[in-house]
């Protein structure tokens, strides 16, 4: 049995990866580190609600056999590319570094199609870096998955999302752009999982086309 940990489990890919541990029986406990309650109970559920601006004062809670990253934000939310810095690249490697620290042996984190440390685009640079120093830290395993636009049921869709996603189908259609074709949530938590199940030791990173096979879906 296993000890699966959780960020960013109030958000899209989250929720679904939140309902999907619950409901999988190769993980006996499922520890959630949240800003504001998921809502859910479950025997197998222990949830914290935490401050990620203050981690020594839960980091020590961070045990358990495999940590998924999902949290993340968008710049209109955060205000600010500071902002947005913050949650998506600061508190997930500072949770991830605690993690290391404590013995957990396998990181998977939920990335974006296009990461590029050299990116000049800010967002994509934002999400390289992560990976380029998440890669650095000493678990037994890392598993990184970039799937493309994110689609699902969100508790708030704005026109410009239902547009990016209209936009982002479209251009999944050209051969060279596949990688950001929409992928819903739930598949991209189902890929999370069996990544987290792969034992083979080092780093893997699955762009789209790896992010359904992780699923067992057709691509």
């Amino acid at each position: 049995m296993r000890t699966a940990l959780l960020i960013g489990a109030t958000g899209l890919v989250g929720d679904h990866l939140l309902r999907q541990l619950l409901l999988d029986n190769r993980f006996d406990q499922l520890k959630v580190f949240v800003r504001r309650p998921t809502g859910y109970q479950n025997p197998k559920l222990e949830e914290h609600l935490v401050d990620f601006d203050q981690p020594q004062t839960w980091r020590e809670l961070l045990t358990g056999d495999v940590l998924f990253s999902t949290l993340g934000t968008t710049l209109r939310q955060a205000g600010s590319q500071e902002a947005q810095y913050k949650v998506d690249y600061t508190y997930q490697y500072r949770t991830a570094q605690a993690a290391a620290a404590n013995g957990v042996a396998t990181f998977v984190l939920v990335s974006s199609a296009g990461a590029d440390a050299d990116s000049f685009v800010f967002y994509n640079r934002m999400k390289g870096e992560l990976e380029r120093d998440i890669k650095r830290l000493p678990f037994h395993r890392i598993r990184i998955l970039q799937p493309g636009v994110l689609a699902g049921g969100r508790a708030q869709v704005r026109l410009g999302e239902k547009l990016g996603l209209v936009l982002a189908s479209v251009v999944g259609a050209v051969p060279a752009l596949r990688a950001y074709r929409p992928v819903h949530a739930r598949i991209v938590a189902q890929a999370m999982i069996n990544a987290a199940l792969d034992e083979t030791p080092g780093i893997s990173t699955d762009t789209l086309e790896g992010v359904f096979t992780r699923a067992g879906q057709p691509a």
